[in-house]
């Protein structure tokens, strides 16, 4: 069984938000939702005295023990063999149980479809053999997508 996961440099990135574009384009994510988030914080002096900030990537976990999967009452999410947490689109009805479950606020709430989203490693690159469109997308290469077995 496959296990996937997003490894994040903070020394690499420059925080110009490649990879939240990336995600919303290929994901048609509408304004004012994200399926991933690049905080800044700062500016902070480093040890040297430096201006610097202090970065932080956070999309899904695709949690081992996922708290959003028994939350949902119609089963709309499911974890796959290979660890990735995923929606069943035509199940879901928009109730947000699994936003109240999250515990790292991943499900977003979209208002146009009345259902959920959620992070899924761009799910269709992932079993073409591909990698997610952050991934692909971060100009400084400080996102690695990592596969073990």
């Amino acid at each position: 069984m496959a296990t996937y996961k997003i490894k994040f440099d903070k020394k690499r990135c420059i925080a110009c938000d490649a990879c939240l574009v990336h995600c919303k384009v290929k994901n048609k994510v509408p304004a004012g939702i994200s399926l991933n988030r690049l905080t800044a914080e700062g500016p902070i002096a480093d040890k040297d005295g430096k201006p610097t900030a202090k970065l932080k990537y956070q999309t899904c976990l695709h949690c081992k023990k996922p708290l959003c999967v028994p939350a949902c009452p119609n089963e709309a999410l499911y974890k796959r063999e290979d660890g990735l947490v995923l929606i069943h689109m035509d199940k879901c009805d928009g109730c947000q149980s699994c936003i109240e479950a999250c515990p790292w606020d991943v499900p977003v709430y979209n208002e146009a479809t009345g259902k959920i989203m959620k992070c899924d490693f761009c799910v269709d690159r992932v079993d073409a053999g591909g990698i997610p469109a952050c991934v692909t997308g971060c100009t400084a290469n400080a996102l690695e997508f990592v596969r073990s077995e």
